[in-house]
């Protein structure tokens, strides 16, 4: 994403965005300063023998605060990956792991490589010896630092690492719990690949149910209707747009990817949209919706919820004010930069920002992570018995039906459905709806309750800050 040159960096937003909040907070000059810095980050150069010659990599693994331990955060694959934006993704990592209360510091990893470029077996390789540089200086680690997908990798690249790691420890027990995001034969957890889209949903859903909130997005009523736009129909954005539109009765009206956007007033079939962009690789041709090849300008198309969920600065300086959206839900990282986000707050758009939105990924993270360490699946234990207890209500109640000769009846299906215990799928979404609940509670309380907390954005920073500043002094600083 080229920004104009006028706007700040990405991490200079991330810094703008933390000293804004940061004032409100009443931390002493140390302490505040050593809650902004980035503690440290290493820089790796490795060569790779692929295709008949020696290929060098360059990759990073940044942590910004160790107040917890182990750190947590994602490593993308990227040509545009570098220090500054591995440091700025540290530091939001920090800031959504203390707001959602998952018990990590924050870290983030990155490698400056197309995935597209090499077929699976080479790209197997790179991440390997990418892993093995980190794993060796204990950068990979399960009390240490635990890494998870993020842009251009998935569950295949975190099998590999963790494979890697087990190589390299064998006898170390916890060794599944160095990486999560894993495929579900590799130590993952059900539920991991939907988490983040999941997370969206579960956050908006939030959102409309404080109807003073709605209110202040100048809107009203719930979900059912709401026109959404979606950028980026990756998993983040395509899990949202599922889920929100089946489940929500949201009319996703228009969805931008790179090759442009298509739109259809009626709403889009997601399934069909992204059936349609696997098959062909973009959104061109489309059947049902009208295609523009210039999605950008989508972006300022009338809709009442904006999703931005692909890259950082999509929203910035040269489209602001063009945006008609009266919600905006950061499901990407950085999507709004600090310059579009003065303009937006100006114009009274509620932003919902990207350290909560987002953050159903690290939620469900930390609970592989717990399952890793526990070694056990969650619901084995509790299950059955749970569907014992059911069981003897159930008969109470047949016994009832039988004494007044059939005179009363359960409702059709309830019983199946109250007797089923609940599955791992289902603990992992009753835990994340539960996170994203509390978490939008305490980082609305600054905003409804304080006259120089205009923003959640502020408010969710003010929230973190304080939780990670409370862990410093706990520790004696």
């Amino acid at each position: 994403m080229v920004l104009p040159t006028n706007e700040p960096t990405f991490r200079e937003s991330v810094d703008m965005m933390f000293n804004r909040a940061v004032k409100l907070c009443d931390l002493s000059p140390g302490l505040e300063e050593k809650i902004r810095v980035c503690n440290a980050t290493y820089t790796v150069r490795f060569g790779v023998r692929l295709r008949g010659s020696i290929h060098t990599f360059t990759g990073y693994r940044s942590v910004h605060s160790e107040h917890m331990e182990p750190v947590k955060g994602g490593i993308r694959f990227a040509m545009s990956v570098n220090q500054d934006e591995v440091e700025a993704l540290a530091a939001l990592m920090t800031y959504k792991c203390a707001l959602v209360e998952a018990p990590f510091g924050g870290s983030k990893g990155g490698l400056r490589v197309d995935p597209r470029e090499w077929d699976a077996h080479e790209l197997e390789q790179i991440t390997r010896r990418f892993a093995y540089e980190l794993i060796k200086r204990d950068l990979i680690h399960p009390s240490q630092n635990v890494p998870a997908p993020d842009m251009g990798t998935s569950e295949r690249e975190m099998a590999w690492i963790a494979d890697q790691y087990s190589r390299m420890h064998t006898t170390d027990i916890n060794a599944r719990a160095c990486v999560t995001g894993k495929p579900l034969n590799s130590g993952g957890i059900a539920g991991r690949i939907e988490a983040t889209g999941r997370g969206v949903q579960y956050a908006m859903r939030e959102f409309f149910r404080h109807s003073e909130d709605v209110a202040t997005a100048g809107l009203e009523g719930g979900l059912d209707g709401k026109r959404v736009i979606v950028q980026g129909l990756g998993n983040v954005g395509y899990h949202a747009a599922k889920f929100l539109s089946e489940e929500d009765g949201a009319k996703i009206t228009a969805v931008i990817e790179r090759d442009g956007a298509v739109m259809n007033p009626k709403g889009l079939n997601i399934e069909a949209v992204r059936a349609h962009i696997q098959e062909t690789g973009g959104v061109a041709g489309c059947p049902d919706a009208d295609y523009t090849q210039n999605g950008n300008a989508v972006l300022e198309h009338e809709c009442d919820i904006l999703i931005p969920a692909a890259l950082e600065g999509v929203i910035n300086l040269s489209n602001a004010h063009g945006i008609k959206a009266r919600l905006i839900v950061e499901a990407a990282n950085g999507p709004v930069t600090a310059g579009a986000d003065d303009i937006l707050r100006q114009k009274g758009v509620v932003i919902m920002p990207d350290m909560y939105a987002n953050a159903g990924g690290v939620t469900v993270s930390y609970f592989e992570w717990v399952k890793n360490l526990s070694h056990i699946r969650f619901g084995r234990m509790g299950r059955r018995q749970e569907e014992a207890r059911h069981q003897l209500i159930v008969d109470e109640l047949e016994r009832l039906d039988h004494y007044l000769g059939g005179a009363w009846s359960m409702t059709p299906g309830f019983k199946e459905k109250y007797l089923r215990g609940a599955d791992e799928l289902e603990l992992v979404r009753s835990g994340l709806d539960d996170t994203m609940r509390i978490a939008y509670q305490s980082l609305r309380q600054p905003w409804r309750e304080r006259s120089d907390v205009t923003d959640l954005r502020t408010s969710a920073y003010m929230v973190a800050i304080q939780r990670v500043a409370a862990s410093y002094r706990a520790k004696g600083l």
